[in-house]
């Protein structure tokens, strides 16, 4: 990976071995804690000495949507901090220079189970793969009603991060490798890093589009739903190395994607899935940031939302606009009982709108095919 396609990690960490799990909460008024506990999965462990708290983070209202829902950027930025949290703790863990891990991209991550107003969160995180110079993250979250005791699995999603040095922002430093309990863990987890390096190539490949504006839309057609959002990047959004927090980048895009699906169906929307969210270049203090979405594809029960950010900077560094993220969030339609509801078919104009759709038709039919292969393969075990 580049050091150039990266976005800045979450809170600074402390040093923990990468044979182990990380447990990490958000206790309400405090700031973000975690505690390390061995995996029983790999065979080994060595745990951090923090002592582990016990209440995890409750959800109010302000981190919800109107129908009581949590946001989907919401998650999305808490398994980012969970995330560099670990990385960083990892790359720092050998004696050399130090270093502080940054986002270089999200794989497909689901939202199995909503979240609500008053339920805890608690994420976990662990290392599962380094090459030289990136590490691969598992990030799980579990929600808790704490009136029942009924506990969920809501997110699962993957992570992979790069070292970028305190003294050199550009220099990406090497990893220190981890242990495997068995040699097919590291040939799969190999495997994964050459699929998603060849992704991140062809999506930096065809970003090129631009979203314009379009006058008197009708209704249900890209232009009528297309959304976007500017943001100034202050010091609260960025990192101790002055370039923005990856998940503070994913919540704004969680934003426009919900607004563009709430346009387009007039209902309660929620996230259902992202699919790979790509960093492709830093983004600096001071950076004028423009988040852009537009509807892509419709099925009868979700919708496909492309979503990229273009940074603009203005401060000590004349340069023209780029593109730096990129992503596909999808939404489903809900009723006031939550239930599923039919989702507008998309009405396409021009021609690469179609195409863009016929795309988005292709990951959708893709994506459905490999959960069916995954439900049978399950129902056999």
């Amino acid at each position: 990976m580049s050091e150039r396609g990266a976005a800045g990690p979450g809170p600074a960490a402390i040093q923990v071995s990468s044979k182990s799990r990380v447990e990490w909460w958000h206790v309400p008024g405090s700031v973000s804690v975690c505690c390390a506990a061995p995996d029983p999965g790999w065979g080994h462990g060595a745990g951090c000495e923090l002592p582990c708290p016990s209440p995890g983070r409750i959800m109010r209202p302000d981190d919800a949507n109107v129908a009581g829902n949590v946001h989907g950027g919401t998650i999305l930025k808490m398994i980012e901090e969970a995330g560099a949290i670990i990385s960083t703790r990892h790359c720092n863990s050998q004696a050399g220079e130090p270093c502080v891990a940054a986002l270089a991209r999200v794989e497909r991550t689901d939202f199995l189970s909503p979240v609500c107003i008053g339920e805890v969160a608690n994420v976990s995180a662990e290392i599962t793969y380094t090459s030289r110079h990136s590490v691969e993250v598992q990030v799980n979250v579990m929600s808790e009603n704490i009136l029942t005791g009924a506990k969920k699995v809501t997110n699962k999603a993957t992570l992979w991060y790069v070292p970028l040095s305190l003294k050199n922002v550009n220099k990406v430093l090497e990893v220190p490798p981890i242990q495997y309990a068995r040699k097919e863990q590291e040939d799969e987890g190999r495997k994964r890093y050459e699929e998603q390096k060849l992704d991140r190539l062809e999506t930096k490949q065809r970003n090129g589009d631009m979203i314009l504006p379009v006058i008197n839309p009708e209704p249900h057609t890209v232009g009528y739903s297309q959304s976007s959002l500017i943001h100034l990047v202050g010091p609260s959004d960025c990192t101790l190395l002055g370039f923005v927090h990856g998940g503070v980048t994913m919540k704004l895009m969680d934003e426009v994607a919900g607004i563009v699906a709430a346009r387009h169906c007039k209902t309660n929307i929620v996230t259902a899935s992202v699919d790979a969210i790509n960093f492709h270049e830093k983004i600096k203090k001071g950076c004028v940031i423009t988040i852009s979405g537009r509807m892509t594809f419709t099925s009868n029960k979700s919708m496909e939302i492309e979503v990229f950010v273009d940074a603009d900077p203005f401060v000590d560094e004349p340069r023209e606009r780029y593109r730096a993220v990129s992503a596909f969030f999808t939404y489903v339609s809900l009723s006031k009982e939550g239930k599923p509801l039919p989702v507008p078919q998309l009405l396409t104009e021009t021609e690469d709108e179609k195409r863009r759709f016929e795309e988005g038709k292709g990951r959708y039919l893709q994506t459905k095919a490999k959960r069916q292969a995954q439900m049978q393969q399950a129902a056999q075990q």
